[in-house]
């Protein structure tokens, strides 16, 4: 702030002594804050007035700073306002106060009075606290934050006040007295109330709102609810009837405007737009009254909503201005908000720089804290002009602009502060900082909306406010030009010559490729895209004249600054024509004269910027040079060559000397390129001098050539050279421009080097020098230029990877070891001719040494985590000049009439290639731009280049098949659209916006370079030497002293190629910083286990120097940093080495605040389990960082390294689970304590994502984003409501609510960014995210009042504003889902005619069967179907029509689709209607025709749902897509079905053919059902094979009906079996598919399963149509064919069965099998006694007989058990029974009854036993319950059930004997029998245990009379005897019994009884 005021002070016009005043207001505030620290210093001791007033002085002097400043916006009144209610709310506080005191007095209790007296004292402190709030606040109350101070004090006065009337309610029962204090209360609360809406009402400027805003609002908001409740008639005429209120309240408003109007033409305009409301309302309220007629007709609620929709556009239009008014009022606010909020964290990250440890992450933020600091004068400037001046539309536009241009330098911002957060040191910095980024979020998300919203409402005027820009620009250069005449033309401050001819250099380039958009888009047509394209000019136009004017002002020569000056403003001139014309484009989009007249005007800009370009220093010299070289060139065109002047050795000497001198130049000008204007200049004068001399030179040369084709080939090089030449002067020239143009450096480069290879062939082809000397000086010329490359590594030298390096300087060091060998072995033998070759590849090995050095010390440098690494553009720059220059030489080639046919294939081989490599790049850079106008310019040039080579295609083909001169031309004429397309292309792409950004090598990273860089020079040197020295003794090999020198160099190259691969080697990106990585992530993680075993033992030390909330909030923020690195990091790792030590650095440094914040937070928290939780998640991550990095290592980006990839990929994995587990951890914990910081910003996230470019290519349809929308849409509204309820009951349960809506949030964003991008059409794309951004604001609001409720749950004023909140969002929510309707208004209405189409096949199957039952009626008896007829026919004929309107509807808009579906829907209605009509006429006497019929409606009604679904599947796709396919083969059903149906129409009063007609129809119906039938898809719900089994019996059935009527050829025969066949095939075919895919069903049986229903349906078929060919034919020969057929259906049929019967398997069984109902049943029954016995041991039986009511449930139980095993016995007398006549039929049991009186257990074998169970249960059931009632004994009870057990077991016995022992029935029988022998025996325990326990409870009454006592001791032992003796008896009786039983056992059981 103190720089700020300095700056003004000294700025300020100093008459008044202003800026001393400024100083002294920043004094005294400067003074008042000092004050306060003091103040607030905890030794100070200074009472608490003295700090409310000492903050009071610093709003004070805050708001006379503002004063002074001249930024006073808040006005007094509102301010007087604000304190005099805040005043009123402490006076009624005071009263309160007063009456709390006199409660206190009659208080007898000294507890509570006390408690009165804090409460009403608390009550005074949040009072006057409130006061002096506003004191401070009240200067600067347009800042949100200060706002939300204000309303907090306000809502701690509101508790402390109900605190107190809580303490005077406990502290008396005075009435009186209460009543006095709930009154203060009252009026304390209302006085508050009307201060915090005062405050609310800030936003409106604190003027009432006024009458129109309510009444628009209204209007709105309604209409959107109309919208909403399409479907509910009664909703929507609710609804109009509220809307025609709000309209007739707008029209009233501006009739009483207009009478009040003074102006005329105003009051005229209000007038109109009034009536034009009122015509609008009367519509819509006609169209309410249809709708409320009609409820259930849904054209009239399209009515409605139709007239609801044109009342809100004459809403719009009438009310306009004051809409406008109040957009861009909230747009002001939110600019400011934006700038003040940007400032804020400006200053904050300087503040943090200090103690940031991330240098990477401080650099990233430094820069993002400058380009916001650039745009923050723009915003400010752009609102100061919109509020000075609020009707003028380009203010308005400008801060439009102003607010667009700042989001995404904003949100970069927010990005780079919050990843700086974590590894600031300074923990007060750190919070600053993270709050500031928070807060600047929020104000970017609030002012995208406001932009968007307002850019909406002025957004036409973009091409006028264009427009009038560059004539202020125009107007501007004419008055700078003035001034400089009169030479009073001064540079601003921060304005040099070089800065000014950069800017001048570059801006050209963004200049013209705005222009080239501009261009495209009028072209288009499209007013949206021109509006922003000419917006983008102006502004470019703008930078540019600035430049223009400094570069002038900044000239000592007079001239040159006019020259450029006029240039400057001919390209002003120029560029409005452009604009103008692009206007008048877009009124005739198609028109040609316009788009011809438009490449004119932009062919003479484009030559203006050039000019301009030229006016500046030292490019005039470079153009000078240029022409020179041209006139100098013109004497290669020479017819003869002059005659030669010198001898050959001269001329010779001299080519060499002058190539020597122009490769030198060549050098310089590279050199000077770099440097200052006047050194470039004379770099190029002399370039251009010897490049004349040399020319001279070589045409000498060219004059000692013997034969004429040498002489061509020596002037070609000579071309060749001059083109060279002129290319190096133009790339210097571009570079000294522009030096910051991605790549220039490179081009320059490698023109440098195609002139010295030019000059090179020249050389070998003219000198005849002695042997071997022109390779060598070849060679020597070649290593001079590439030494340059090791000047400068700070660019990339080419494309290689660092690994690519390594590889291609070991490849080069073998080649050169290898010829290094042969220069030597050459030299010896004086094979001159090898040591050529040797010397060449020598020299391209050393190249490439040298290139491969040069990369790999850039990337070295590049890859240190000081370096600043530069990011890859939009496009490449120079791939595309590359490709336009190859383009260009092909086309040449092509039409040169000399060129042969293999050449013009090779030519368009190349065009081939380089136009498609473009047109990939272009879909590349679209896919990836967010700017959308260059998005579609990208799509349209590729676009245009596409179709100009297809042209130019056609054209070779022609040339190749004849070339002739005419084919030639054509072929000529082809090629220049291509060229100009390619050329507007390249201009385009050059755009600064698209540019890379280069790296920038820090000192560590120069310094890591040096080893490298010193050993390639070392190289260079001595291999120089080396050749210098081969020269001589190839000539004179006999010298000795040059052989020692030639050894020495060799070994010194061999050493610096050694040493080269060391340093290379050495320096590997990234493995220093994994090294460092690892050890400090080792330490954290042994940190974070000293701190779990402290945990473990309770006595883990708490952090105390910070808040839980504050560690939360790091451990957060450092977690999601940490999640952001991983996929880079796995990038780098996998194949970008430079990357990798900048991303492991930074994830290094965020693993320290993350470890100590997760231990801090984890010594807070109170629970055990959370404390361990917290710290092993922590752990886990830091573990799974630790195998990335040691994966990441072994991978070093190394693309090759395919081994290390899949390490990498899964500890990617695993890290990201880690990441994830962790933030569900710290999100819950977050929510659970109402901290929603985290979430606020992920909702913000959400929303700024929505807002950026398109997304990757969507892979869905619009209608797959729409559904999952609508679900996450409909699930925040469910949050919202529960959050209302969950406010009154539940507050601790609003976080997790809160999260859930973040959540929902989230994926609803990230759907509606893919659904926007996927609508069509593109408005609706934008309403979308409109709806969906307005939805997070609400979201946004709502969660943060979620967190503070829960913090605070009794604050009514937050529940109150949650309440409000929630309603809000489910508000949105219902915008969100009516913009998604509207933008598949033909999907919906395809949806809805769907599903009325199968509610129309339902009702026809009804009516088909009441007319098979003879049940259809005719309306009338007079009635007859010839009446019905011709409306049929009708009918049918319109859905034809429909159909043909659906099919198109699909690749045309959702409009025509909706009105298509709506139509077909109404049709087919219509349609069932008359032939149901049609069919009743026909009469019951004649169901089967009637069934005909009516089959042949629902079969039309069928293939339209068909093609209803297909149109919805296809809508919107492209012609060669697969749904369409679908669509066209459902419309040719569709066709086919009607066609069916108008011939049975014609057929059906026809008796002769109505069989016929229907077989025909049958056979059809029958073919569609069986094309569903093999179609893929699987059907939805599953069937038995049993059910299979039965459907195929219908089969048969109609097999034999067919053959019958073939043979009886009767109609009414043929017509029943139509109607049949139609029927069980359908159902079979549905019943086979049904249960070939259940889930148990093998693939091998499904396909038989389908093969077969396939082969029985198509047997049908052919048995059909032959009884159709015996009708039409009727003879014997015939008839006996139809047997064969029958036999075939039959022979399919019973293979279906055995499929079937396959299908079961083992799981399946039968359900009429007795033994599976035995099993059944038995489970059953042991289920049944297992309640019972537990229930048994529940209940203890009292000695008392029980009642019946108290027994109930029990007896409940018992009648359970014995229905269940009631039915066990049925089923096992008929499992008994099916085992007996197995048995006999067997053989194994006789026939013959045994004797009749025998009643033994075995004598009926099975079925006695089963019987035996049965009964033996029945008295169990007996004895339970008769023991419950207290009838019976326990003992009965036991000895039933043990009866059970062995009668049970008796049945398996019997069962075992005869049957077969490993039988499936057998096993189950035996199963179900066990688990009945447990359950009786459980029932036997716990009878035990009731009758024991009930031992123990008798109690036995002892008497205690001495005789008394004898007699009951007598009695007692009597009954003790008696029961012996009784128990003796029993057990004689069932001995007997037994052995009377066991005489009759059959001799095989007699051994196994016991």
């Amino acid at each position: 702030m103190s720089k700020g005021v300095k700056l003004l002070a000294a700025l300020m016009e100093d008459e008044v002594g202003s800026g001393q005043d400024l100083m002294r207001a920043a004094r005294t505030l400067t003074g008042a804050v000092s004050d306060l620290l003091k103040a607030v210093e905890p030794a100070s001791g200074e009472p608490r007035q003295t700090v409310l007033t000492a903050a009071g002085s610093i709003g004070q002097a805050s708001g006379d700073l503002l004063r002074q400043i001249g930024e006073n916006e808040t006005d007094e009144r509102f301010q007087d306002v604000l304190m005099n209610l805040a005043k009123a709310v402490a006076n009624a506080a005071a009263m309160m106060v007063l009456k709390a005191k006199n409660v206190a007095q009659v208080s007898e209790d000294t507890v509570l009075q006390n408690r009165v007296i804090a409460a009403a004292t608390q009550c005074a402190l949040s009072t006057s606290q409130l006061v002096a709030c506003a004191k401070v606040v009240s200067p600067t109350i347009s800042s949100p934050v200060c706002q939300e101070q204000l309303i907090e004090a306000g809502k701690l006065v509101d508790r402390s006040v109900e605190g107190c009337v809580k303490a005077c309610l406990s502290a008396t029962d005075d009435g009186e007295l209460l009543k006095a204090v709930s009154a203060a209360a009252s009026v304390v609360t209302q006085a508050l109330a009307d201060l915090l809406t005062h405050v609310r009402n800030y936003a409106s400027r604190g003027e009432p709102i006024g009458r129109y805003d309510q009444a628009t609002d209204a209007i709105m908001t309604v209409t959107e609810s109309i919208f909403t409740s399409m479907g509910d008639a009664g909703e929507m005429v609710k609804q109009a009837r509220l809307l025609a209120q709000a309209t007739s309240d707008l029209v009233n408003a501006m009739r009483s405007d207009a009478e009040a109007e003074i102006n005329v033409d105003n009051s005229k305009k209000l007038l109109a737009a009034a009536k034009l409301l009122a015509d609008a309302t009367a519509r819509m309220v006609e169209a309410a009254k249809g709708a409320a007629a009609y409820p259930e007709n849904e054209d009239q609620q399209q009515k409605l909503r139709e007239a609801a929709e044109g009342l809100r556009v004459a809403t719009n239009a009438a009310a306009q201005n004051a809409i406008k008014k109040k957009l861009i009022t909230k747009l002001e606010n939110a600019a400011k908000q934006a700038a003040a909020a940007a400032t804020q964290t400006i200053a904050a990250s300087q503040n943090a720089a200090a103690s940031n440890k991330n240098t990477a992450a401080h650099q990233q933020l430094v820069q993002s804290c400058k380009a916001v600091a650039d745009h923050i004068p723009q915003l400010v400037q752009g609102v100061r002009n919109s509020q000075s001046q609020p009707e003028d539309g380009s203010a308005q536009l400008a801060l439009i602009i102003a607010s667009q241009n700042f989001l995404q330098p904003g949100s970069k911002m927010v990005a780079s502060a919050k990843s700086s957060v974590p590894t600031v040191g300074d923990q007060a910095a750190a919070m600053q900082l993270g709050q500031c980024a928070k807060n600047l979020a929020t104000s970017l998300a609030e002012l995208r909306t406001a932009a968007q919203k307002a850019y909406e409402a002025c957004g036409p005027m973009e091409i006028d406010s264009a427009l009038n820009a560059v004539q202020t620009l125009r107007n501007e250069l004419q008055d700078a030009k003035t001034a400089a005449i009169k030479q009073q033309l001064k540079p601003l401050p921060g304005e040099s010559l070089e800065k000014c001819a950069q800017d001048l250099g570059s801006t050209s380039k963004a200049v013209g490729s705005s222009m080239a958009q501009l261009l495209t888009c009028a072209a288009q047509g499209n007013e949206h895209y021109t509006g922003v394209a000419a917006r983008e000019t102006a502004q470019a136009l703008k930078t540019l004249a600035q430049a223009a004017r400094g570069v002038a002002a900044a000239t000592a020569d007079p001239a040159t600054a006019s020259a450029m000056l006029d240039s400057a403003r001919e390209v002003m001139d120029g560029s409005t024509m452009l604009i103008s014309e692009a206007k008048q484009a877009l009124v005739a989009p198609g028109d040609s004269e316009s788009q011809q007249r438009l490449a004119q005007v932009a062919k003479s800009v484009s030559h203006s910027l050039s000019a301009c370009v030229n006016c500046l220093p030292g490019q005039k010299d470079v153009d000078m040079a240029l022409k020179n070289i041209g006139e100098a060139s013109k004497k290669l065109l020479m017819e003869t060559i002059p005659p030669c002047s010198k001898s050959f050795q001269e001329a010779q000497s001299d080519l060499n000397q002058t190539a020597a001198d122009l490769n030198q130049s060549a050098g310089d000008v590279v050199h000077a390129s770099k440097g200052t204007s006047s050194q470039l200049a004379d770099a190029s004068g002399k370039f251009s001098e010897d490049f004349d001399e040399f020319l001279d030179a070589g045409i000498e040369m060219a004059g000692h050539t013997q034969s004429k084709e040498d002489q061509f080939q020596v002037i070609g090089n000579l071309k060749n050279i001059s083109m060279a030449s002129s290319k190096l002067l133009l790339a210097a020239k571009s570079l000294s421009v522009d030096p910051g143009a991605a790549n220039a450096k490179s081009l320059l480069a490698a023109a440098a080097r195609s002139v010295t290879d030019s000059i090179n062939q020249l050389i070998n082809l003219c000198t005849q020098q002695a042997p071997g000397q022109k390779e060598c000086d070849s060679a020597l010329r070649e290593l001079e230029a590439v030494r340059g490359l090791l000047d400068n590594p700070n660019e990339p030298v080419n494309d290689l990877s660092y690994f690519d390096c390594i590889e291609s300087v070991m490849e080069s060091s073998k080649v050169l070891g290898e010829s290094m060998a042969g220069i030597s072995h050459n030299c010896k033998t004086g094979d001159v001719p090898s040591f050529g070759d040797c010397v060449s590849v020598a020299s391209k090995a050393l190249c490439g040494l040298t290139e491969a050095a040069g990369q790999a010390s850039y990337l070295v440098g590049v890859s240190d985590p000081n370096s600043q690494t530069g990011h890859q553009g939009l496009v490449d720059p120079v791939q595309f000049a590359r490709a336009s220059q190859a383009i260009q030489m092909a086309c040449q080639n092509l039409v040169d009439p000399g060129s042969s046919p293999s050449q013009v294939l090779s030519a368009a081989t190349i065009v081939a290639k380089h136009t498609s490599a473009l047109c990939n790049a272009c879909r590349l850079a679209s896919s990836k731009t967010a700017n959308p106008v260059a998005k579609r310019h990208f799509v349209q040039s590729a676009k245009e280049v596409a179709n100009s080579t297809a042209s130019l295609v056609k054209t070779i083909k022609a040339l190749d098949g004849d070339f002739s001169d005419e084919n030639r031309e054509k072929c000529r004429v082809a090629t220049a659209p291509l060229i100009e397309a390619v050329d507007n292309l390249t201009t385009f792409a050059s755009n600064p916006e698209f540019a890379s950004v280069p790296a920038l090598i820090s000192r560590e990273g120069s310094a890591a370079q040096v080893p490298i860089l010193q050993s390639a020079r070392s190289m260079l040197d001595s291999s120089t030497q080396l050749l210098k020295t081969a020269r001589s003794l190839v000539m004179n090999p006999k010298d000795p002293p040059t052989w020692s020198l030639l050894a020495s160099y060799s070994r010194t190259v061999s050493d610096s190629i050694k040493s080269l691969i060391t340093a290379i080697r050495d320096k590997a990106p990234g493995q220093r910083e994994c090294d460092s990585a690892i050890d400090s992530i080792n330490k954290c993680i042994r940190d974070i286990e000293h701190a779990s075993l402290a945990a473990i033992s309770q006595n883990l030390p708490t952090r105390d120097d910070i808040s839980l909330e504050a560690l939360q909030e790091q451990l957060m923020s450092s977690v999601h940093e940490v999640g952001h690195l991983i996929d880079p990091i796995s990038t780098a790792a996998k194949g970008e080495a430079a990357q990798l030590g900048h991303k492991i650095s930074q994830l290094a440094s965020y693993f320290e605040p993350l470890h100590s914040a997760a231990v801090g937070m984890a010594s807070k928290l109170m629970h055990h389990q959370q404390q361990m939780n917290l710290l092993d998640q922590t752990k886990t991550l830091a573990e799974s960082a630790l195998q990335m990095l040691y994966a990441a290592k072994e991978g070093g980006g190394n693309p090759k390294a395919a081994l290390a990839h899949d390490a990498i990929a899964e500890a990617t994995q695993l890290m990201r689970e880690a990441v994830d587990d962790l933030m569900v951890t710290l999100n819950e914990a977050a929510s659970e304590v109402g901290i929603v910081g985290g979430m606020v910003d992920s909702i913000a996230d959400s929303m700024g994502k929505l807002g950026e470019g398109t997304p990757p290519d969507p892979e869905g349809s619009f209608v797959d984003y729409q559904t999952t929308m609508v679900k996450y849409s409909k699930a925040i509204a469910v949050t919202a409501q529960e959050m209302m309820t969950k406010s009154v009951s539940g507050p601790d349960e609003l976080g997790s609510l809160a999260s859930q809506v973040t959540g929902d949030y989230s994926q609803l964003a990230l759907q509606g960014h893919l659904a926007a991008a996927t609508a069509e059409p593109e408005e609706i794309g934008v309403q979308i995210k409109m709806r969906v951004q307005e939805l997070g604001h609400g979201c946004i609001v709502l969660v943060q009042k979620a967190g503070a409720l829960q913090s605070c749950p009794s604050d009514s004023i937050t529940k109150r504003e949650l309440i409000a909140g929630a309603r809000v969002v489910t508000e949105k929510v219902s915008m969100v889902l009516s913009v998604l309707q509207a933008g598949n208004k033909g999907t919906q209405a395809c949806i809805t005619a769907a599903s009325a189409v199968s509610g129309i096949i339902a009702d026809l199957g009804t009516t088909i069967m009441f007319a098979s039952a003879s049940t259809l009626n005719a309306e009338t008896d007079t009635d007859s179907f010839a009446d019905h007829r011709e409306n049929i026919l009708k009918t049918a004929k319109a859905l034809v029509e429909d159909t043909k309107n659906l099919v198109s509807g699909a690749a045309s808009g959702q409009e025509k689709l909706a009105r298509a579906a709506q139509s077909s829907a109404k049709t087919i209605t219509q349609l069932t209607d008359v032939v149901k009509l049609g069919a009743a006429s026909i009469g019951p006497d004649d169901p089967e025709t009637q069934v005909v019929l009516l089959n042949a409606v629902k079969d039309v009604a069928k293939a339209l749902g068909e093609l209803i679904g297909a149109t919805k599947c296809a809508a919107g796709k492209a012609a060669d897509d697969s749904s369409m396919f679908q669509l066209k083969s459902a419309a040719k059903v569709m066709v086919t079905n009607v066609t069916s149906l108008l011939k049975t129409v014609k057929a059906v009063e026809d008796e002769a053919t109505r069989g016929t007609r229907a077989l025909e129809a049958t056979i059809e119906c029958i073919r569609q059902e069986l094309t569903v039938f093999q179609s893929k898809d699987t059907p939805v719900k599953f069937t038995t094979p049993e059910e299979f089994i039965r459907m195929t019996k219908g089969i048969t059935t109609a097999t034999a009906k067919a053959v019958a009527a073939g043979n009886s050829a009767r109609q009414e025969d043929v017509i029943s079996t139509a109607n049949l066949s139609r029927k069980v095939i359908a159902d079979m075919l549905t019943a086979c598919k049904q249960a070939a895919y259940h889930d148990g069903v093998s693939e091998e049986v499904r396909g038989r399963a389908l093969l077969y229903g396939t082969e029985c349906t198509n047997g049908y078929v052919k048995l059909l149509e032959h009884v159709l060919q015996v009708l039409q034919r009727p003879t014997a020969e015939q008839k006996q064919h139809l047997a064969v057929f029958s036999k075939r259906v039959a022979g399919a049929v019973t293979e279906l069965i055995q499929t079937a019967e396959a299908m079961k398997g083992t799981e399946w069984v039968d359900p009429e099998d007795p033994t599976v109902i035995a099993e059944t049943e038995l489970l059953g029954a042991a289920a049944s006694i297992e309640a019972a016995a537990k229930k048994l041991e529940q209940l203890k039986p009292r000695a008392k007989p029980k009642q019946a009511d108290e027994s109930l449930d029990f007896e409940e139980q018992i009648l359970e058990a014995a229905k269940s095993i009631a039915a066990a016995t049925s089923a096992l007398v008929k499992s008994a029974s099916a085992a007996q006549r197995e048995l006999v039929a067997q053989g194994k049991v006789g026939s013959i009854p045994a004797n009749a009186e025998d009643d033994g257990q075995w004598s009926q074998g099975l079925i006695s036993a089963a019987r035996m169970v049965a009964a033996a249960t029945s008295n169990l059931c007996e004895a339970a319950n008769a023991s419950v009632q207290g009838h019976a004994t326990e003992e009965k009870l036991i000895s039933s059930a043990k009866q059970v057990a062995a009668s049970t077991a008796q049945l398996l016995v019997a069962c075992k004997v005869k049957a077969d022992q490993d039988s499936e029935a057998m096993k189950r029988l035996q199963a179900a029998g066990n688990a009945v022998k447990r359950a009786s025996d459980n029932l036997v325990k716990a009878a035990q245990k009731a009758a024991f326990d009930k031992a123990d409870d008798e109690n036995v009454v002892v008497k205690t009379k001495f005789v008394g006592g004898i007699a009951q001791i007598i009695a007692a032992q009597e009954e003790m005897l008696r029961k012996e003796r009784e128990l003796e008896e029993a057990r004689k009786k069932l001995a007997q019994i037994r052995q009377q039983q066991y005489k009759f056992l059959p001799s095989e059981l007699r051994g196994d009884e016991d």
